[in-house]
């Protein structure tokens, strides 16, 4: 899983260097699923997900024939497969030019990000990591703009057990590898997911992914 993970974040690291305006979503995916197989994965993991302006307030958005334009914010969910296991990873970035709204529910999604992360280790019951991360988003104004689960297990498929969300009666084992996910979604405007990748430890955990998490704005 470490390997795929490294595999995916070197693809995804080139694709963002090749990143120019008037590119549109379908080709951004291309390129990154050609990228993934050509750093030496069997296959991605899922289908890739590139959604820009409105369409990253879709969770699970399809890339589209939309052209990325600067102001927007670009959600990319992307994963590799080495040696049957799989990586799973989402980066959301802003190119161009960011506004305020767009950095701060940044920061709400990435302090979510950050608690969950802190309260993993075994033992820990998985609604635990979700509330950690929901009660925040909640705090902060946005509980219902955040659909989904905070995380998911992973390892020979993308979707495992156990699910980090708040119905989920499972509870952290040292070994398993799971991911931390939350997001807030603005329809008609866009969205902001962070997803990291971590391996449970007896006091703690490690994140396997490669890609720096913090607010960032892409030039194109």
């Amino acid at each position: 899983i470490r390997e795929a993970a490294a595999i995916a974040a070197q693809a995804f690291s080139a694709v963002l260097e090749r990143l120019r305006p008037g590119m549109t979503e379908r080709e951004i995916a291309a390129d990154l699923d050609y990228a993934i197989r050509r750093g030496g994965a069997q296959e991605v993991s899922f289908p890739t997900i590139v959604a820009s302006g409105a369409n990253s307030a879709l969770p699970h958005a399809w890339p589209q024939d939309r052209t990325v334009r600067p102001g927007d914010m670009l959600t990319i969910d992307f994963g590799a497969v080495f040696e049957g296991y799989h990586s799973d990873e989402t980066c959301t970035f802003v190119l161009g030019r960011a506004d305020a709204k767009q950095e701060r529910v940044y920061q709400v999604v990435k302090e979510a990000h950050d608690r969950a992360i802190e309260a993993i280790r075994a033992g820990v019951a998985c609604r635990a990591i979700d509330s950690a991360a929901r009660s925040w988003i909640e705090g902060q104004g946005f509980g219902e703009s955040f659909t989904h689960g905070t995380g998911h297990g992973v390892g020979l498929d993308v979707h495992e057990y156990p699910r980090l969300a708040a119905q989920s009666e499972a509870v952290l084992e040292a070994g398993m590898v799971v991911t931390v996910e939350p997001g807030v979604y603005l329809p008609g405007l866009w969205g902001v997911r962070i997803e990291d990748l971590v391996v449970v430890q007896k006091d703690g955990c490690s994140v396997l992914s490669k890609i720096p998490k913090e607010f960032r704005i892409i030039e194109i």
